[in-house]
């Protein structure tokens, strides 16, 4: 623009030629015209074409320049396209007339309204240019012509109709590694002799015989070049003046860089996706190898340091010489791996001249080239993988250590036998990038094994590892562990003896994994059986769970400062081995199933309570009586829950499965196992069954006792019949006084009806009832009181004693251990 606007000086042409730019600025003319058309621009070489000198012209309208109307064609045009080419009449300085081709740009795309047009014109200058240039001479044309094919930067080669070379260029020449002369006169299936060449004769007919430009992607291996390249090659045909094809020019690009770059590009994408699709240390590194090969190598070795097994961290620094790996995978272009001497799981050591040695002590990646030399020295000390090396031809070897957050986990080893190129620089990056997105998912699962050691450890010595002996059900009970890619979670179970012979059954279940899962489990767990030992009925139970859950989720929010509460289920339910009555009640929990002596299978009615944790709801308990031989099955939502399958599906197949009788309780739960899951769940499985008993007549005995002091003695005169009939003698005295003094206390602080009842299970229990609410507590006799040692005695002659409430009254009890007969 500033050669169209400036100053002109008289002496332009003077200027022009004492310029040492090749380029002649007054070989075209150029004008600007704004949006109102006013000339606003002006070079010499339009002074030259129409004889205007800048300062005569600038300023006024460009109609002036026009021979006449233009035509309302060109008018229509100007005010719609951004470029406009044509024949044009204009005036000269002098007077007369000449016809120009014009070519006319439009500076901006935007519309405006003319004032007092109402038409629409382009906002913004035109750019008008017009050719000067004397025309040369067709002979100058055709060297010019020529000499640009010869130097054309793409390979190019001109064919006649019969397919047989014409003229080639010197990067033809190149490539080729032939002169002109050499493949003038030859069909290209007779100057490359590759398979691609009948394809390049096929589309050089296609151009031929329809006349259009044809396209093709070739991947050939040239004589002179060291790999197999990518060519892009387009065939035109060329026509004579008349139209009449003459011949076909071949024109190659060479998108080898590109089509590495791009190999590259998916190979990565690839990585990301595939590699550290599991938490599993070896699978992750199976497939780091699943991916370089063969894309980038021919034969991959993953080998790990054996102090990260188990998910320790291992020592910082270099590794002690001679280096010890552990194989963990390995891929090949070759089936079963035949080049791998080290087996899977196998700890080698490696001399400090190996790759993978001489990359983990200078910890960064490097590129070998396999020679004699090299072999001959690792025989002396490895001489099976040397013998390997020489058998399978190695010649490149890329060995990239594996480090994640600063911590050397091992080593990847990728050679090359049947690709002949070498690795390079870029092949050195690709196996780094790859190599430490697979070290990062190791490292992940290294971390993960590490935690979930501990949070099995800590659920393991949570969990009952030995039920408790009690005789009124017989148990069987499984636990199984989530998947590695869900963590341990915590679900648990357990079996509470009660008082009365009775027995609680518990199966719970908290929500999500890991170590604060499995905690939140023992904890709950340890409440559960500090509120049995208080002898609550199950809905009572587990209200005051429910608090415990809220208590807990408040301190987690506070301690980690989020609004993730602790969430859990749980079914607690009571049999009484004397009444065969079982009490139930559930918070949120799946149903128990039942199967009865005849083989039936039914899901109880247990009230579905909330899940624990959201407070202000009640809990509601069922009742119901077991035949003896019935088997409980209770279990957490893992066991008929699954990806794939709902629950009403789960439940089905459970109760197909207890249909079918089984002695066995513990032939049962593995049943039960196999056949729901089938595969490693995805969330923790916790299963107990238990088959009731019944304590029938001849180990109950029950008095109702008169409410008056006379009928203590009575009552001991009872007790000590009965354990005679049982052939206990040995325990009558101490029997008489713990009848005595809880029948005493019963009438003196109770209320009627009161009722003894001797219970032989696996220890001798006695049990008084009365209709009174007050706890009995222990109190210290002074020395002149005549009482209050009673309980004291109680206490000091039995294993154990206690009260539980029920909503009649209450129940004291004392329970014995029954002598061992002679």
């Amino acid at each position: 623009m500033s050669a169209m606007t400036g100053s002109d000086p008289a002496d332009d042409d003077r200027v022009a030629r004492r310029s040492n730019d090749p380029v002649d600025e007054a070989g075209s003319a150029r004008a600007t015209v704004d949006p109102h058309g006013i000339v606003t621009g002006w070079s010499k070489g339009a002074r030259r074409l129409l004889g205007y000198r800048s300062a005569e012209i600038i300023g006024r309208p460009a109609a002036l320049l026009l021979a006449g109307e233009p035509p309302t064609q060109t008018l229509r045009s100007l005010r719609t396209l951004p470029r406009w080419n044509g024949a044009v009449r204009l005036l000269h300085r002098d007077g007369h007339r000449l016809t120009v081709d014009l070519l006319a740009h439009r500076r901006e795309p935007e519309q405006e309204q003319v004032p007092d047009s109402g038409e629409d014109v382009g906002v913004g200058e035109w750019f008008l240019v017009s050719s000067l240039a004397r025309p040369v001479s067709p002979t100058q044309d055709d060297a010019l012509v020529m000499w640009a094919f010869a130097r054309s930067p793409s390979a190019t080669a001109l064919y006649d109709t019969g397919l047989r070379l014409r003229r080639a260029n010197a990067d033809m020449e190149r490539v080729i590694g032939l002169p002109e002369a050499a493949m003038q006169g030859l069909r290209v299936s007779e100057i490359v002799v590759d398979p691609e060449g009948d394809r390049t004769e096929e589309c050089m007919r296609r151009a031929l015989e329809t006349g259009e430009q044809q396209h093709l992607r070739q991947a050939l291996h040239l004589v002179g070049h060291d790999r197999e390249s990518i060519w892009t090659t387009s065939f035109t045909p060329v026509r004579d003046t008349e139209g009449t094809v003459r011949g076909v020019l071949l024109s190659a690009h060479d998108m080898t860089e590109e089509h590495l770059a791009r190999e590259r590009l998916a190979l990565l994408n690839d990585a990301s996706v595939r590699i550290g699709s599991t938490l599993d240390l070896a699978r992750t590194a199976q497939e780091l190898a699943d991916v370089a090969v063969p894309r980038l190598a021919d034969f991959v070795t993953v080998d790990l340091l054996p102090a990260i097994e188990g998910g320790d961290d291992p020592p910082t620094g270099p590794p002690t010489s001679p280096v010890m790996l552990r194989r963990v995978a390995n891929q090949s272009v070759l089936e079963g791996c035949p080049e791998a001497v080290v087996e899977y799981g196998a700890l080698a050591a490696y001399p400090d001249e190996s790759p993978a040695a001489e990359c983990l002590a200078a910890d960064r990646p490097l590129i070998r080239k396999v020679t004699e030399p090299a072999i001959g020295r690792w025989a002396s000390q490895v001489p099976d993988r040397a013998d390997r090396v020489r058998r399978y031809g190695f010649h490149s070897v890329l060995a990239v250590p594996m480090r994640a957050r600063g911590i050397t986990l091992g080593v990847a080893t990728f050679s090359r036998h049947r690709r002949p190129e070498p690795f390079e620089q870029d092949d050195l990056l690709l196996g780094e990038e790859i190599t430490a997105r697979a070290a990062v998912c190791i490292d992940n699962a290294r971390r993960y094994t590490r935690e979930r050691r501990t949070s099995l450890t800590l659920q393991s010595s949570l969990l009952p590892q030995r039920l408790p002996p009690q005789a009124a059900v017989d148990v069987a009970s499984r636990y199984l562990p989530a998947s590695t890619q869900a963590g341990v979670g915590g679900d648990w179970f357990d079996v509470i003896p009660l008082s009365g012979a009775r027995v609680a059954l518990v199966v719970g279940d908290v929500v999500g994994h890991g170590i604060q899962a499995s905690a939140t489990m023992g904890r709950l767990r340890t409440a559960v059986r500090t509120l049995a030992d208080v002898d609550l009925p199950p809905d009572e139970l587990l209200t005051h769970l429910d608090d415990l859950v809220i208590h807990l989720s408040a301190e987690a929010e506070r301690a980690a400062d989020t609004d993730g509460g602790i969430g859990a289920t749980c079914l607690y339910a009571v049999y009484d081995p004397v009444s065969r009555r079982c009490t139930l009640a559930r918070a949120g929990h799946p149903v128990p199933a039942l199967t009865t002596p005849d083989g039936t299978v039914e899901f109880l009615d247990v009230p579905a309570g909330p899940p624990l944790g959201l407070g202000g709801l009640p809990f509601e308990a069922t009742e119901i009586e077991l035949p003896e031989g019935s088997v409980l099955a209770l279990y957490t939502d893992g066991l008929v829950e699954a990806r794939g399958r709902d629950i009403d599906e789960g439940l089905n197949v459970l109760r197909a499965t207890l249909a079918r009788q089984n002695p066995s309780l513990e032939d049962t739960c593995d049943t039960v196992l196999r056949t729901l899951l089938p595969e490693r769940p995805t969330d923790d499985v916790a299963l107990l069954m238990a088959r009731t008993r019944a304590l029938d007549a001849a180990h109950v005995a029950t008095w109702d006792v008169p409410s008056h002091p006379a009928s203590v003695a009575e009552t001991r005169k009872n007790a000590c019949r009965q354990l005679d009939l049982w052939g206990m003698d040995e325990a009558a005295f101490v029997t008489e006084l713990i009848v005595s003094e809880l029948v005493t206390n019963a009438i003196r602080y109770g209320g009627a009806p009161i009722q003894l009842r001797l219970i032989r299970d696996r220890n001798l229990i006695c049990e008084v009832s009365d209709a009174s609410s007050t706890a009995p507590h222990l109190r210290r006799a002074r020395t002149f009181d005549e009482g209050g040692r009673g309980l004291l005695l109680v206490a000091q002659l039995t294993q154990s004693w206690g009260t539980r409430h029920t909503y009649s009254g209450k129940t004291i009890w004392a329970e014995q251990e029954i002598p061992a007969s002679p």
